[in-house]
């Protein structure tokens, strides 16, 4: 760590909590996907808590597919995590406490969580409290996704993005891309590779049609704390306009999470979601056909991840999200057994992975 961010950590911890507090020690965290730096700063002091956190701000705010597809014509105005955090707090989603942000000099200020995931929080729990903690997970979700929506808001940069055609075959483009080709799992024929993409095509074109609603977009059991008995939602600044399906496929199908979420746990916990969602006043939808939408949203984000996690490798040089291939090529796999239609697809990848077969 820099001696220089160090002391510009404890000038705006001062600054944040008006001279009341000193910095005992400044702590890297270890990272994640982002290019975000997290530290865990100590404090004393009467006038501020024992510890927050400090991200620091790296590179460009934006996704990488926000980039490479050019969605906005200049950088935005605002940083994105402070246009998120103004606006779920405003509907009421828990997010961490900002005690002060500083971005051109590449500081904010946030709330100290703890270390405790849902994940990590659920792992040792019995069925009856999983249920419990996922249900609390969606309560979270569906604040974001029925009480922002009707509080659309478009100064957020989040109402101003959606996942469409073009974003989802972005995404399967970097499938193939890193998830096979630049993955070393073989090379793929011209004709196989048109036969697939089309096969993607199919599924963008059926998720383009269903009506958006405000997605986190990584809302995954990993970007959930627990805290004082709540969930706490983080890493939002991605949020963006997608089918209500998008975020519970990423709460319900991420990583390894069918080491818990179990068939019929996963059924109970859809079944509650569908149940919230009419008693917040929203329409009803058949579980059939909701379900389909969800399976899809399930494969599309598995696919994307897969290539997310090898570009992550070759790329950024963060091999660590590789362990969680073999259990999300198992997913793909079972996921698309669930729809006939789709089943096609998994001979084709089978000459690719192993996991698949």
């Amino acid at each position: 760590m820099k001696k220089s961010f160090q002391n510009l950590a404890a000038e705006k911890i001062q600054s944040a909590f008006n001279g009341q507090v000193y910095l005992l020690s400044l702590t890297p965290l270890a990272g994640d996907a982002s290019s975000r730096r997290y530290y865990r700063a100590f404090l004393e002091g009467p006038a501020a808590p024992a510890s927050v956190m400090v991200m620091e701000l790296v590179g460009n705010s934006l996704p990488l597919s926000s980039e490479e597809l050019a969605l906005f014509s200049k950088p935005p105005e605002e940083l994105p995590f402070l246009s998120l955090h103004r606006f779920l707090s405003k509907v009421g989603v828990r997010v961490p406490l900002l005690y002060g942000h500083w971005v051109e000099e590449g500081i904010l200020l946030l709330e100290d969580l703890g270390e405790r995931s849902l994940w990590d929080w659920v792992r040792t729990l019995p069925p009856d409290q999983v249920l419990k903690w996922y249900e609390k997970a969606i309560d979270q979700l569906l604040r974001i996704q029925i009480l922002g929506s009707r509080a659309r808001d478009d100064s957020c940069i989040a109402f101003r993005q959606r996942f469409d055609f073009r974003l989802y075959m972005w995404e399967f483009d970097h499938f193939i891309l890193y998830g096979i080709e630049k993955g070393k799992r073989g090379r793929m024929g011209a004709g196989e590779r048109a036969w697939l993409t089309e096969a993607f095509a199919k599924i963008a074109r059926h998720l383009e049609r269903q009506t958006p609603c405000l997605n986190h977009r990584d809302y995954h059991s990993w970007n959930l704390m627990v805290h004082q008995g709540e969930i706490v939602v983080i890493d939002f600044q991605d949020a963006l306009l997608a089918p209500a399906q998008y975020d519970l496929a990423s709460l319900l199908n991420d990583r390894e999470t069918q080491q818990i979420i179990i068939p019929e746990l996963e059924k109970r916990l859809l079944d509650y979601y569908l149940e919230r969602r009419e008693e917040m006043g929203e329409a009803k939808i058949t579980r059939d056909e909701f379900l389909e939408g969800y399976i899809l949203s399930a494969l599309q984000r598995d696919f994307k991840v897969v290539g997310r996690f090898e570009y992550l490798d070759l790329v950024k040089g963060k091999p660590g999200y590789k362990r969680y291939l073999p259990a999300t090529l198992r997913r793909l796999r079972r996921n698309l057994e669930k729809l006939p239609h789709l089943a096609g697809i998994v001979p084709v990848l089978a000459g690719h992975f192993g996991e698949m077969r």
